[in-house]
């Protein structure tokens, strides 16, 4: 009876080669990678300032750099949230106003009686906020705002389109949200400076 022999021999170095060779890694195809999204700004930072001031430099300025990146776009966020919607940046005190909350309508008011009433009283919140919605009232009047009572003073700075009006009334604006939600202190030259205000957006923002 003959013995047979087997044929099958392993080549243990070719295998070895194959196991350690990239290209035939192909289980890295099925697992997902580890992206550290911190680790790898960190690298790119380091490899900037390396090539600007050199690897000593980047290697122990590199995370304050990202650092101060992070703080700098932080706060050019909150810069533009507060260009936009500056009364979320102002404390609302409105249990404490030296005035009662009625409803701001334009409508159905003898503004310059209640204007003068509230001057007769020195009470230059109520004053300032008359003056304020007595402009909503001329400027709804003159077509160019379109006034609800549920929109909020911002919103009629963005509907204003001549921008030679927009800047006064941005200001008047500004000046109204800091009295009425921002416990700003109503005086009387602040008076003043809104009714010129007021003037201003009336002539159609010529100075």
């Amino acid at each position: 009876m003959i013995e047979q022999t087997d044929t099958l021999v392993c080549d243990t170095a070719r295998l070895a080669y194959w196991q350690t060779n990239p290209l035939y890694d192909y289980n890295r195809e099925l697992l997902a990678p580890d992206i550290n999204v911190v680790r790898w700004l960190g690298m790119q930072m380091q490899k900037l300032l390396g090539k600007l001031f050199g690897t000593k430099f980047a290697q122990e300025y590199s995370g304050v750099v990202l650092v101060c990146i992070a703080i700098l776009i932080l706060l050019l966020l909150l810069w533009f949230i507060y260009k936009k919607r500056p009364e979320l940046f102002m404390r609302s005190k409105r249990n404490k106003l030296a005035y009662a909350v009625q409803e701001d309508t334009i409508y159905g008011v003898d503004f310059g009686q209640e204007i003068d009433r509230a001057l007769a009283q020195r009470n230059y919140r109520e004053a300032v906020r008359l003056l304020y919605l007595h402009t909503l009232k001329q400027l709804s009047d003159a077509g160019q705002i379109d006034w609800q009572l549920y929109k909020t003073p911002t919103e009629y700075i963005y509907e204003l389109k001549p921008e030679p009006v927009r800047v006064p009334f941005r200001t008047l604006t500004h000046l109204f949200l800091r009295v009425r939600y921002g416990n700003f202190e109503a005086t009387a030259s602040l008076f003043e400076e809104m009714q010129a205000l007021q003037a201003d957006i009336r002539k159609g923002g010529a100075a």
